[in-house]
């Protein structure tokens, strides 16, 4: 089996990345667009390109039958979904295999399998892997709740059963708070998932965030060891590294052998990664949530590893066995991902979407930009403001830290606000240097910081490229 012609039911910096890895494996794409994304980098890079509805995306990118014509009008035998929009949705793979088309991802079982937190969870146990205290399924009624509530102690997460992106997620450090809070994250989630499910987790606090990268094929696992992924706001990553700094070698190789097996119980196909909390004090970890896709912070994990996650993703959804064995996979160096935002880090990461008047891409050994941008592209304000990944590698974590410094500073994206000096100021910070962070870490940095990152744009320009 190999793919003739692949379709990208995605957009932005990720449609470009598939596009570029394809073209490696000498397989044309096409790249289905909304109106707003017309004028698209990606649009430009892909062999054929296809209008598939308006700028929203609930009437473009996650329209599906959409997307299968235009599959089938341009003779595509196989779709990317990328990350975001129906990357993890199990009726969405079916209905591509259904077409008798070929999903590049893990089947429909084992996105709705791991895409259902307290089933993830129940998966994760029955494979020895260790979870949070919590609930074993769903929560049935708030009597249920707090008997549970009452076992496990405050503070407690109450999260969403199938949720994702730090979305229906309270936490309760009081009964009075859980009564009150329960609610609220049980119409959040039923608005943002379409399932009102809740699960309830003790709330592990200052533990940091490692995920563990997969490749499966159906039958064999590997890992490509972990990242770090500590520094989020509201729940979403800002700055990611490989390897983790807080790790010792002993718990990496237990932590990554646990995601191999639970992998492997449920057998993944395609590139995956499980995601833990890690209390560095005591050294224990917790599974979290598996997300079946490609992640956004997948480079740092090819620069320290070599290896093309992408093009691998291809491979085996062309039904090719895993090429790589596991003890060939080696760490080299250390990397580190920043996520460069059209936002406004001043004032409460206001979007800030316009026209790029000026591009200026840092370069040099080591450095790496993948973006969705070139001079004179309207940023359209209707979907998430990430415009592109500034990844670094070294010879260790000081050094890249060093480097990512040196591209910030190289990096120019005039026209627009963006999140570089955020990630100027923190590459400055001393804590972040020495590594003495935990996910609730950044939000109070940023409130006593927040004065320092104020962007500088030059201003539109004021006649054509």
């Amino acid at each position: 089996m190999s793919i003739k012609k692949l379709l990208i039911a995605n957009r932005g910096e990720i449609a470009v990345r598939i596009i570029r890895a394809a073209r490696e494996l000498g397989i044309p794409t096409v790249q289905v667009y909304s109106k707003a994304d017309a004028e698209s980098l990606a649009v430009r890079l892909a062999d054929e390109s296809v209008e598939i509805g308006p700028a929203q995306a609930s009437k473009s990118y996650l329209k599906q039958e959409a997307i299968l014509d235009a599959a089938r009008s341009t003779g595509a035998d196989a779709i990317h979904p990328g990350y975001g929009f129906l990357a993890e949705n199990a009726e969405f793979a079916a209905a591509v295999e259904s077409a008798g088309l070929i999903f590049v991802g893990p089947t429909a079982h084992s996105i709705r399998l791991m895409g259902d937190k307290v089933a993830a969870r129940a998966e994760a146990a029955a494979a020895g892997v260790p979870t949070v205290p919590g609930s074993n399924g769903r929560l049935d009624g708030v009597d249920a709740a707090f008997a549970l509530v009452e076992q496990t102690g405050f503070p407690v997460m109450i999260k969403a059963a199938a949720g994702g992106g730090g979305r229906g997620i309270r936490i309760a450090r009081s009964a009075d708070e859980f009564a009150r809070l329960m609610p609220q994250a049980q119409a959040e989630a039923q608005a943002a998932f379409g399932d009102g499910g809740l699960y309830v987790e003790k709330l592990i606090e200052g533990a940091r965030h490692i995920e563990v990268q997969v490749l499966g094929d159906g039958h064999d696992v590997i890992h490509c060891f972990e990242r770090e992924c500590s520094l989020q706001r509201r729940r979403q990553k800002v700055w990611e590294e490989a390897p983790s700094p807080s790790l010792t070698p002993a718990v990496r190789e237990k932590l990554c052998a646990s995601a191999v097996a639970l992998a492997k119980a449920v057998h993944y196909r395609g590139a995956g990664t499980l995601e833990y909390l890690y209390d560095d004090r005591s050294g224990d970890f917790y599974f979290l949530e598996m997300n079946t896709r490609i992640q956004v912070e997948h480079p740092v994990t090819e620069m320290v590893t070599g290896i093309d996650l992408v093009r691998e993703m291809i491979r085996i959804a062309c039904g090719e066995r895993l090429r790589i064995r596991q003890e060939d996979v080696r760490l080299s160096g250390h990397a580190i991902e920043v996520r460069i935002n059209a936002e406004d880090p001043a004032k409460g990461f206001a979007p800030n979407p316009g026209t790029v008047t000026a591009l200026g891409s840092p370069g040099g050994n080591g450095v790496r930009f993948d973006s969705m941008l070139y001079p004179g592209y309207t940023i359209p304000p209707f979907y998430d403001s990430l415009l592109g990944k500034l990844i670094v590698h070294d010879e260790d974590r000081p050094s890249a830290i060093r480097r990512l410094a040196r591209a910030l500073g190289e990096l120019t994206i005039d026209g627009v606000l963006t999140t570089k000096p955020l990630h100027q100021a923190l590459a400055r910070d001393a804590d972040v240097q020495a590594a003495r962070f935990h996910t609730a870490w950044l939000e109070p940095w940023l409130d006593t910081n927040a004065a320092r990152l104020s962007p500088v744009s030059a201003p539109p320009a004021t006649g054509g490229q």
